[in-house]
C-alpha cells in the first residue's frame, strides 16, 4: 500500500496544483510530462524542503502515476468516497492507494456547495482517507469577503475562528488525527476570482489559526502549531514570497502553465533555504 505524505518538519512547504476538469485526458497527460521537466530541473526538490504535488482528476491517475515515477512530485487525488461498497460512482480511499495517490482533496468549496457535502460528510472522508494511508488534504475557507482590506486584520479573527471550527468538526476532536492533516486554507470568495486575498489578510487568518490550534497539545509534547497549512484562491507566481507564516501554495489555473508551477517552486526553495533571523 502506498504510503502517506511525509511528515512535515518546521519549515516545510507544500506547493500543489489541481486540474478540477480543466484538462481533457490527452492534454492532462502532455502537461504532467512538463511539469515533470519542471520538477527534474530542480534537483534541489530532492531534500525534501519543499514537496511538490499534483492533483489530476481521476481517469487520469493511473498514467500520472507513470508519467511521475521516479520523482519528487507526490500523486493526489481530487476527492474520494467515505467507504469500500456499494457505492455507485465513487472511488474509495483503499483504491486511490493502490493507485499510489498518497494526498486526497476532501472539503473543496466546490464540493461543499454543489455536491450538498456537510461537515459529517467530510468528516467520514478524512477519516476513511487517513485508515487507508492517504494524508487528508483538508479545504477550509469562508465564504464572505471582508468589509474592508484597508486592514489585514480586519476580518482575519472571525475568518480563522469559522476554519477552526471546519477543522474541528473534520476530525470530531480528534486532534491526533488532525496533525495527519495538511490543510489548505481557501477563502470562497477569493476562489476564481481575478486576484488573490491580500498577502496580509491570508497572513492573519493563518497567524490566528495557528494560535487557536496551539490550545491542543498532541502525545509526546508535540504541538499543532506547526500543522502545514498552505493557501489556495487564485494563487499564483509572486504571492509566495509575500506571505507570513503560510507553509506554500495551492495553485489552480496558473498552474496549468507547467512554467508557472516552476515558478512558485523557486520561490518555496528560496524561502526554505532563507536564514531564520
Amino acid at each position: 500500500m502506498t504510503q502517506p505524505v511525509p511528515a512535515s518538519t518546521a519549515g516545510t512547504m507544500y506547493v500543489g496544483v489541481s486540474t478540477k476538469m480543466y484538462l481533457g485526458y490527452r492534454d492532462s497527460l502532455r502537461w504532467l510530462g512538463e511539469l515533470r521537466h519542471e520538477v527534474d530541473a530542480r534537483p534541489a526538490l530532492a531534500a525534501g524542503r519543499v514537496v511538490p504535488f499534483v492533483i489530476p482528476s481521476f481517469p487520469v491517475l493511473p498514467g500520472a502515476s507513470k508519467i511521475i515515477a521516479g520523482s519528487p512530485l507526490i500523486l493526489g487525488a481530487q476527492n474520494c468516497s467515505w467507504a469500500d461498497g456499494p457505492w455507485t460512482g465513487e472511488v474509495s480511499p483503499s483504491l486511490l492507494a493502490e493507485l499510489g495517490v498518497r494526498l486526497v482533496e476532501i472539503g473543496h468549496a466546490e464540493r461543499r456547495r454543489h455536491f450538498g457535502e456537510d461537515d459529517a460528510m467530510v468528516a467520514l472522508k478524512v477519516k476513511a482517507a487517513d485508515d487507508a494511508g492517504v494524508t487528508p488534504l483538508l479545504c477550509v475557507g469562508e465564504e464572505a469577503a471582508p468589509a474592508t482590506d484597508a486592514d489585514p486584520a480586519d476580518g482575519a479573527e472571525a475568518a480563522a475562528a469559522f476554519v477552526y471550527g471546519q477543522v474541528e468538526a473534520a476530525v470530531g476532536g480528534d486532534w491526533e488525527l488532525a496533525s495527519r492533516l495538511v490543510v489548505a486554507y481557501e477563502p470562497v470568495w477569493a476562489i476564481g476570482a481575478a486576484e488573490p486575498a491580500s498577502a496580509g489578510y491570508v497572513s492573519a487568518v493563518v497567524r490566528s489559526l495557528r494560535e487557536l490550534l496551539a490550545n491542543h497539545p498532541l502525545d509526546g509534547g508535540r504541538t499543532l502549531q506547526e500543522l502545514p497549512v498552505i493557501y489556495g484562491g487564485s494563487a499564483k507566481p509572486g504571492l509566495l514570497p509575500t506571505l507570513d507564516g503560510v507553509s506554500g501554495l495551492f495553485l489552480g489555473r496558473f498552474a496549468h502553465d507547467a512554467a508557472n508551477f516552476g515558478k512558485v517552486l523557486d520561490e518555496a526553495l528560496s524561502l526554505s533555504e532563507a536564514p531564520k533571523l
